[in-house]
């Protein structure tokens, strides 16, 4: 990213953990960490003071978890982009956190350069996940033929030209790679990303990657 500075809300139940992140990305240049929030529930009221791009979501909370707080967080107008970073990465907590909104989910033994990457580049509009993580979802939506049906349904609004950006974001291409992939301008691709999610009602690049998944287009 440019010089502009990513700003950055840390919800985690655990103190040693919060504190830890917060010194880990206070030492990074270009992100600053807005606020610490000790569960779910407190982060609405963090967003309303808060302008923050990016939130580091723990998944078990005890009051509002890591999937509540998301979901209400992206249903928010101009809502951050959400990481979720947590010692738990099974299928269904990987699916429901992405389906809820999440546009990268890391295991909190991600190295902190990678945390520190996974921040700038969500800030950007780029999902991450890690290539496990990448894998196991693609088996298991692969396994599901209903969500197929559904996928290539809701697929068949788009045009062919923005259906080839769309599975250049399932591939995991920047918007610069798929302009050149494609022989088109940033704009243009930009432009097309903005009527696909209109199109198909979706938040994020990350949900559009699922579904490109989801129809098996890849």
């Amino acid at each position: 990213m440019p010089d502009a500075v990513v700003r950055v809300l840390v919800v985690d139940d655990d103190p040693l953990v919060r504190a830890a992140l917060t010194m880990m990305l206070d030492g990074a240049q270009g992100i600053e960490v807005l606020a610490t929030l000790a569960d779910g529930d407190e982060l609405p009221a963090a967003l309303d003071r808060h302008r923050a791009d990016v939130v580091l979501m723990d998944l078990r909370m005890p009051r509002v978890d890591g999937i509540q707080a998301t979901r209400r967080a992206r249903a928010r107008p101009q809502p951050p982009e959400i990481v979720v970073l947590t010692t738990f990465d099974t299928d269904e907590h990987v699916v429901r956190a992405l389906r809820a909104g999440a546009s990268g989910f890391l295991l909190k033994d991600t190295p902190p350069d990678r945390i520190v990457e996974a921040i700038r580049r969500v800030s950007a509009g780029d999902p991450i996940l890690s290539a496990a993580v990448t894998r196991r979802l693609m088996a298991r939506v692969a396994a599901d033929a209903a969500g197929f049906e559904r996928a290539r349904g809701q697929l068949a609004a788009v045009s062919p030209r923005e259906r080839d950006v769309a599975i250049g974001v399932a591939r995991g291409l920047t918007n610069a790679e798929i302009a050149a992939e494609l022989t088109m301008s940033v704009p243009t691709v930009k432009a097309h990303l903005t009527h696909i999610m209109t199109k198909l009602d979706l938040d994020n690049r990350t949900q559009l990657a699922m579904l490109v998944h989801d129809a098996d287009l890849l």
